[in-house]
């Protein structure tokens, strides 16, 4: 069921919530196996640099497990996706 323009987005615990049946997907079309056969994986650019961080920042997201630089890293983007999303 399609909701009409006006009404307000739902909230992610909203969607979260929202049975899978009752999802509208007739705009998106199908993704059959030829959509797949060019499709390319790709990591996003990264660039290497030397950083100072407080050790107690460094030693918290080491305890917990591998990947923290991945975390630093989602951290950082969060909150640019946050200061962008409210500057624009």
């Amino acid at each position: 069921m399609k909701k009409p323009p006006f009404e307000k987005p739902l909230t992610p615990q909203e969607l979260a919530a929202l049975p899978d049946e009752d999802i509208d997907l007739s705009d998106i079309p199908e993704l059959d196996e030829k959509f797949w056969e060019n499709a390319e994986i790709r990591a996003p650019e990264k660039q290497g640099i030397y950083i100072k961080l407080d050790r107690d920042i460094v030693d918290w997201m080491k305890s917990q497990g591998r990947g923290y630089q991945a975390r630093i890293n989602a951290v950082l983007r969060s909150y640019y996706n946050a200061k962008h999303k409210s500057e624009s």
